[in-house]
């Protein structure tokens, strides 16, 4: 005789599972403060904008243009494309990055060439992959100065390219803010995609050249601020900046290997805790078909529906939350192939350079 309570007792503890994991993620996301656009009363922000760019040709102009004119510098990180004409055409300053130290990083070595010939107060640093709507600059000073802030590291509103995108991005979200919680572990969502900085405690820092040979740029110089009782944060754009967090599967594979790398250095129990999440929610089809199995159909139609539902919040529509489930599966080997190079140390390929992670 199949055993029908088990099933039942079986889809009850996944109901649990999933409300926690929607609430847990939801809550952590929700909980960083959101930018509020100003209206505009005075000068410009004394701010100025810096792009590393590396192969970046196609994206390129659109970041520039979206900030305001006479404000940005791109640094050219040995491009092989037209990257260094389509800034200069889209009116940004362009400095070639100089040559790469033993064991530098491409990125950290582009952000300090930039911010070395600036004179600005403050220093944004984001990435080609970006765009901002009027107003952006000003509301991220504004809060800075607000709360006293020597960083301010920015989560801009994800944009998407690709079926892969569309459908793995959202749940990649969800399970880094399940994973991580901005409140008690800043270091694992303290992102250099766009992050502000204050001069004067940024030079003290040693700006960029302190961390130039690390991948996980950003966590380092995170962990040097919170060394020397710097104050930052962590706030999301809400509308005012907008960044395709990855190109296609490739892209999504690559990040997705950075980013286990960066939570082994914060706190390996954020990965485990990450990957755990992972497995919990590819629990959902082996439970369908036990249940289905037993003839549970009362219980079998909402588990049937029960992703979608969870996960719905994170993406853009209905129709979209239908492939959340996709997602589940799709998404754990290109989570367990990060977590082990990242275990395992081994040489990641980076913007088209083969790069070893360094702890």
């Amino acid at each position: 005789m199949p055993d029908f309570s088990g099933s039942l007792w079986a889809a009850s503890a996944l109901v649990l599972f999933y409300c926690v994991f929607s609430v847990t993620a939801w809550r952590n996301y929700r909980g960083l403060p959101r930018l509020t656009l100003l209206e505009q009363k005075g000068p410009d922000p004394d701010c100025m904008v810096v792009i590393p760019a590396r192969n970046e040709e196609a994206v390129i102009a659109r970041a520039v243009r979206s900030l305001p004119h006479d404000t940005v510098i791109v640094v050219d990180d040995d491009s092989e494309d037209g990257t260094a004409e389509a800034a200069r055409q889209a009116g940004a300053g362009v400095i070639k990055a100089p040559p790469l130290p033993r064991r530098g990083i491409g990125k950290a070595n582009a952000c300090a060439a930039g911010a070395r010939v600036l004179t600005s107060r403050w220093v944004l640093f984001t990435d080609a992959d970006t765009r901002f709507e009027p107003g952006f600059l000003d509301a991220a000073v504004a809060a800075a100065e607000a709360s006293g802030l020597s960083l301010l590291s920015i989560h801009l509103d994800p944009e998407y390219h690709t079926f892969a995108e569309h459908v793995l991005v959202p749940y990649a979200q969800a399970l880094v803010f399940c994973g991580a919680n901005p409140r008690t572990q800043p270091g694992a969502l303290f992102t250099g995609h766009c992050l502000l900085v204050l001069r004067e405690p940024y030079n003290f820092l040693g700006t960029h050249v302190a961390v130039i040979t690390q991948l996980a740029e950003d966590v380092k110089l995170t962990a040097l601020a919170e060394r020397h009782r710097l104050k930052l944060a962590i706030a999301r754009a809400s509308g005012l900046g907008h960044r395709r967090w990855y190109a296609g599967l490739r892209g999504i594979r690559d990040g997705m290997e950075r980013h286990a790398f960066r939570f082994m250095l914060v706190s390996p129990h954020i990965g485990v805790h990450i990957l755990l999440a992972a497995l919990g929610a590819a629990l959902w089809l082996p439970l369908l078909a036990w249940l289905s199995w037993d003839g549970q159909w009362g219980a079998a139609v909402p588990i049937a529906v029960l992703p979608v539902l969870a996960l719905r919040p994170w993406y853009e529509s209905w129709q979209r939350a239908l492939a959340a489930p996709l997602a589940i599966y799709w998404i754990l080997p290109v989570l367990a192939r990060g977590l082990v190079s990242a275990v395992l140390g081994r040489p990641l390929v980076w913007k088209g350079r083969t790069v070893r992670a360094v702890s």
